[in-house]
Order: structure tokens, then C-alpha cells, then sequence
């Protein structure tokens, strides 16, 4: 594995550490939801005596969302797919059972098709796990020595996953929080955040409203949409609060650029109050109208603090006012089914190559060896692999980590619980207490959560064996032994073989945000820029994020000092552009830094060496000082 260049380790242990154990509203809820759906999937599984429940207790992880719509749309959609598939493959089991070759020929078509479609097309959440499901069907097919058995061996790997899905479902329906009362609670979290640090500007306030904004307001967008689905709530009211989740991050920057600025402190006590108490409308599921504007006694001290100050009022007072959609909408050109480059772009087929073959190296060499205990190489190919080589080497670590974890777990619980376990109870309450903690940690920062999901993966491994309660070592530490080789071989096909380099993912990024900037700097009314620069800071984290990740690439791979060098010190300047696009009014000093994000968005795409040399905020910082005081 390649090592974290130039970071420091210490740093890096304890950003992970925090993320692990932070307590986010939402989080515990899901978590104890995911580990009820696991624990209920195997006892269904045990109670017929499904094969491989293990799984298909694993699969919750990846049909279950924080809120109930979103885990319904996925199961829903996940065993329609499957179901068209397994269709498919019954009319061909007699063909695969008999002819090894073809079997593996199928297994590899079915696999490039599948992880093309998760590559370049709208499939992309589902098809890998389908993928997952059928590879690991045909294998189970090879081994039944008739055709009766065969189509049995099919309608198990459909309720493989029907199983969980089913359950997803009725649990989501019971006991699932609406999409609308997680988006409000996400908001209301986002104003306690600015009242705290309306009142106390300190550091530990400051991070948090950091983190809130890195973060940005996509999932509750995200949420709003489902809700939207559910038709629970008016189409007005969806409108709303779509428009409130738009306020929230524009307050949280109007907030963050006060910190400087010299208000009294009375006008912060009547503010911070002011959010305070639309956070509780919001805890309540409802959302504030009518807001009345907080007004400053004394004049502003700068032309600056004036506008940060009127921002404010201006956003109160259209905080849930959705904006009236005109006489006649334009239509969006509607994106369809594939992506834009999807049979342009090599790397959508070069990445269903390179998995496929991973796969069928692991799947050749267990049945050549003989060893069918360690088939989850299989299907680890299918988990560990993403588009980049370093998301792979990050996400690999994270998930090997996760395993030793689970697998440590797993082997205690087989040596000092299991043997305890005289009923079907005891088996799952063991797992849902392995569920509870891999669901905590899976249902946390995203660079944190995969860890939690091979936990899961590694500990029902090793405590699901069967029909009863077993403690079989062998068979654990073969299953431990199959996520291993399957990481080994992912790592050296992703690296060796066609690599992909995120850094030109972020070069692509960075010069798509200069340019985004600039357009901005360019639109004649400075409300149009309060209103999307928030965006684009969650974008400026994003590139952030895949900077870090860059990191994990091997050194053949891995862009040179300089280059992240550059990088950060661009990502410091657009940083610090914030304040100056959302309150100058100097045209002149605007239409400059335009053309020079223009032109540095040039140089990035053309990897130029002075990238950085135009800084907008060095030479424009004389120009803006003047017609901001004005």
C-alpha cells in the first residue's frame, strides 16, 4: 500500500478518531435501524435455512439510507433488477451447468456489462452489487450436479437478496423517519450552529460551523426530493423548504464572514436568538415565515459589516419564500440513461475490465486450488473496487482495517459466545450487536464508513456458518483469507494495470470551479453570488477531500510535491475570495479577477507550471480595499 505522503500521521489518526465516534443527529437511529433489518434477515434466513445469510445480512448496508423513502426506492429497485437478471440466467443454467467454460464465459460478460453499467450509467448505485449477486450465483451453480438443483440454486441467490430487501421494506414503512423530518432536523443542526457562534466566535464554534458548510446543503436537497416521491407533504411546502435549505447555507456564510466584522453585541444577543428560535420551528416539522430582520441602532462601522448586515435581513426575510417559477419554463434537456462520455471515455470499459478480470483470477484460482472456503475473494473484487486507484488504496485500507476489526470480533465471538448459544435468540442478538457497531461507523463521515461495512462483512462471516449456531475456525479464517486475497489482487490490477490517477479528476474540478467563480464575478447583481457561493465552497471541500485522497496513490502514480503544492496553496486563495465576491459592488475589481480566474482555469487545464502565479486575492486586494469601504 502506498504510504500518506507529506501528512502527518499523528494528524491523520486523530481526524479519523473524531469522525468515528462523532455523534451527528440521525446517526444512532440509523444505525440501530440497519441492525434490527440485519438481525430480522437472518432470522428469516435461519428459519428457512437460506444459504449464505451472512450475505444477505451484509446487503441491508447497501439497500438501507437515513431515511425511509430512499431505503424503499433502493430495495424496490435492487430486486427488480435482479429479478430481470436471474430471469435471464434461467434460461441459460442448463447451458452453464454443464459447460464449465461457458459458465465462466457468461460470468465474465455478465460482469463487464453489469460494471460498465455501474460505471457510465444511472445503474451505477445498483449494478455492482447485482454484479456481486450473479457472479457469485454462477459460481454456487457449477457445484450443483443437476439441473433441478441449478434452478434452486438460482431462486436462493434471488432471495439472497428478495430476503432483505422484503425486510428493508416493512421495517423503512414501520419505523423509517421521513425524508421531510430528517431535511428540517439537518437545518435546524446548521442554525444551532450559527446562533452558537453568533454569541461565541471562538475556535471550537468556528470549526463547527466549518464543518457544516464543507459539508453543504446537497442532502438535504437530496432528502427534499424523496420527499417529494412520498407526496406526504404539499408541493408548496416541499418548494419551501427546498428554499429554506438554500437559506440555511447562505445564513451559515453570512454568519461566518461576521466573525471579523465589529457588531455590537446586543445585535448578535437579538440575532443568535432570532436563529434560535427558528432552529425550534424546525425541530417541531415545521419551517418559520415572516421572519422580522434583526436592526442595527448605531450605523455599521464599514461599508462591509453594512452589507453582511443587510445580507442577513434579506435572507430572513425570503427564507422560505420559494422563488415564483416563470409563465413559461424552459425544458431541461433530460441527461438520459448513460453519461455524457459513456462511449467516449475509455475508462468506463477499462474499469469493468480490470474487475471482471480481478474476479476471475480470484474465482479460477479457489477452484483450481480447491479451496471453496475462501470464495469471498470473489466477492471482495466486487466491494473494494472504485474508478481510481487512489479511492481503491484508501478505501482498501479502510476496509481492511474494518476486517481485522471484524474478524478479531468475529473469532472472539466464535471462541467465547457462540458456544454459550443454545437458541436462535442468543445468534441474533449477536447479530445485532455487530451490526449496531459496524451501522455506527458505516453511517458516519464518508471517510470513515467503509471501514464499518467490512466490519459487518468480516464478523457475520465468521458467526453466520449455517443453519445453527456454529463455531467452525477453519471456516472463518478461510472467509478472512478470501477478503484478503481479494484486496491483494484488486491492489495489483488497479495499480499495474490501466491506472487512474485522481489527480486528473481534481485538475478537471479545480478548472470547472475557477470558471464557476468567474461566471460569478461576472453577474451584474451581487444577490445571484450570495446565492451560490455557498456551492461553490462545498465544491472547494470536495477538491479539498480528493486532494487528501491523492495522497494514498503509490509513488508511480502519485503527482509530484509541486504539484500539491500548487493545488493547496489555490485552494488557500479561492478560499479567501469568499468575502470579497459576496459583498463588493466594484465592478471594475470584479471584471478583473474574472478574466484572471479565467485565466488560471487555462492553466490548470493545460497543467501549466505557474498555475498559481495570478493570485486574484494578492493583486486584487489593493483594488477591492477602496470600493468596499465605499
Amino acid at each position: 500500500m502506498a504510504p500518506l505522503a507529506d501528512d502527518r500521521l499523528e494528524g491523520w489518526l486523530h481526524t479519523r478518531w473524531s469522525e468515528l465516534w462523532l455523534c451527528t443527529p440521525g446517526r444512532g437511529e440509523f444505525a440501530l435501524r440497519l441492525a434490527l433489518i440485519c438481525a430480522l434477515t437472518t432470522w428469516v434466513a435461519q428459519t428457512y435455512e437460506l444459504p449464505d445469510a451472512a450475505l444477505s445480512a451484509y446487503l441491508v448496508f447497501f439497500m438501507n439510507k437515513p431515511d425511509r423513502t430512499g431505503s424503499i426506492v433502493t430495495s424496490i429497485a435492487m430486486t427488480v433488477l435482479i429479478s430481470l437478471v436471474i430471469g435471464l440466467l434461467l434460461l441459460i443454467a442448463d447451458a452453464a451447468l454443464d459447460i464449465p467454460a461457458l459458465r465462466v464465459s457468461i460470468m465474465a460478460t455478465l460482469s463487464l456489462s453489469l460494471l460498465f453499467l455501474a460505471s457510465a450509467s444511472k445503474l451505477k448505485p445498483f449494478a455492482s452489487t447485482i454484479s456481486l449477486i450473479l457472479a457469485y450465483a454462477l459460481d454456487v451453480l457449477g457445484k450443483m450436479p443437476g439441473g433441478e438443483l441449478a434452478t434452486r440454486a438460482l431462486l436462493y441467490a434471488w432471495m439472497m437478496i428478495g430476503v432483505p430487501a422484503g425486510v428493508s421494506i416493512v421495517v423503512n414503512l414501520l419505523i423509517g423517519p421521513a425524508p421531510r423530518k430528517l431535511a428540517l432536523q439537518g437545518m435546524a443542526l446548521r442554525l444551532r450552529a450559527a446562533q452558537a457562534f453568533m454569541l461565541t466566535p471562538d475556535a471550537r464554534c468556528r470549526r463547527r460551523v466549518a464543518e457544516l458548510r464543507r459539508a453543504g446543503g446537497s442532502a438535504i436537497q437530496g432528502l427534499m426530493r424523496f420527499a417529494s416521491i412520498e407526496k406526504t407533504s404539499p408541493a408548496a411546502d416541499v418548494a419551501a423548504i427546498q428554499q429554506a435549505a438554500r437559506s440555511t447555507d447562505t445564513l451559515l456564510m453570512v454568519v461566518e464572514a461576521m466573525a471579523g466584522s465589529e457588531i455590537s453585541s446586543h445585535w448578535r444577543a437579538i440575532a443568535s436568538a432570532r436563529l434560535g428560535d427558528m432552529a425550534g420551528i424546525l425541530k417541531r416539522n415545521l419551517y418559520p415565515v415572516d421572519i422580522q430582520p434583526v436592526h442595527l441602532s448605531d450605523a455599521p462601522a464599514d461599508a462591509a459589516t453594512a452589507t453582511l448586515l443587510a445580507d442577513f435581513n434579506a435572507t430572513l426575510a425570503t427564507f422560505a419564500v420559494a422563488p415564483q417559477p416563470p409563465e413559461e419554463p424552459a425544458k431541461k434537456a433530460k441527461s438520459g440513461f448513460f453519461s455524457a462520455d459513456a462511449w467516449s471515455n475509455p475508462a468506463h470499459i477499462r474499469y469493468a475490465v480490470k474487475v471482471t478480470v480481478a474476479a476471475t483470477i480470484c474465482y479460477l484460482f479457489y477452484s483450481l486450488a480447491d479451496w471453496p472456503g475462501i470464495h469471498t475473494c470473489l466477492i471482495t473484487c466486487y466491494i473494494v473496487s472504485l474508478p481510481t486507484a487512489a479511492e481503491t488504496v484508501e478505501k482498501m485500507s479502510l476496509r481492511i482495517a474494518g476486517a481485522l476489526v471484524g474478524a478479531a470480533a468475529g473469532l472472539a465471538a466464535i471462541v467465547w459466545m457462540v458456544p454459550l448459544i443454545d437458541h436462535l435468540s442468543g445468534l441474533l442478538t449477536l447479530v445485532f450487536v455487530g451490526a449496531l457497531a459496524g451501522g455506527w461507523i458505516a453511517a458516519g463521515s464518508p471517510r470513515v464508513a467503509y471501514a464499518g461495512f467490512q466490519l459487518t462483512f468480516a464478523f457475520f462471516l465468521c458467526v453466520i456458518q449455517g443453519s445453527s449456531p456454529a463455531f467452525d475456525l477453519s471456516l472463518a479464517r478461510d472467509r478472512i483469507v478470501g477478503i484478503f486475497i481479494g484486496n491483494a489482487v484488486v491492489y495489483l490490477i488497479f495499480v499495474y494495470v490501466w491506472p487512474v490517477s485522481i489527480a486528473d479528476r481534481v485538475d478537471q474540478a479545480m478548472a470547472g470551479l475557477l470558471r464557476r467563480l468567474a461566471q460569478l464575478a461576472r453577474w451584474p447583481e451581487r444577490v445571484a453570488r450570495r446565492e451560490q457561493l455557498p456551492a461553490a465552497h462545498a465544491a472547494l471541500y470536495a477538491l479539498t477531500v480528493d486532494l487528501d485522497i491523492a495522497r494514498y496513490e503509490p509513488t508511480s502514480l502519485r503527482p509530484r510535491p509541486e504539484w500539491f503544492r500548487q493545488r493547496h496553496a489555490l485552494i488557500v486563495d479561492l478560499a479567501g475570495l469568499e468575502v470579497p465576491l459576496l459583498v463588493s459592488d466594484h465592478r471594475a475589481w470584479l471584471d478583473t479577477t474574472a478574466t484572471r480566474l479565467d485565466r488560471m482555469a487555462d492553466d490548470v487545464d493545460a497543467e501549466a507550471a505557474d498555475v498559481v502565479t495570478d493570485d486574484p486575492t494578492a493583486k486584487g486586494g489593493q483594488d477591492q480595499e477602496q470600493p468596499i469601504a465605499r
